[in-house]
């Protein structure tokens, strides 16, 4: 049975910008910005911030 074309990845979308960072990237993002600080262990909170570019 083949696959519905909505279902297949379009040529080159693995190789995109993703939008959306997960926790440690953020995390790893706002301490080379010298924004992280070490003393902050809610899981929940973290300011928002853009993937570089």
């Amino acid at each position: 049975m083949s696959q519905h074309n909505s279902f297949k990845s379009a040529a080159g979308a693995s190789s995109t910008n993703r939008t959306v960072l997960k926790r440690f990237e953020r995390v790893e993002l706002l301490k080379k910005r010298g924004q992280w600080d070490d003393k902050r262990t809610r899981l929940s909170g973290l300011p928002k911030t853009r993937p570089e570019a």
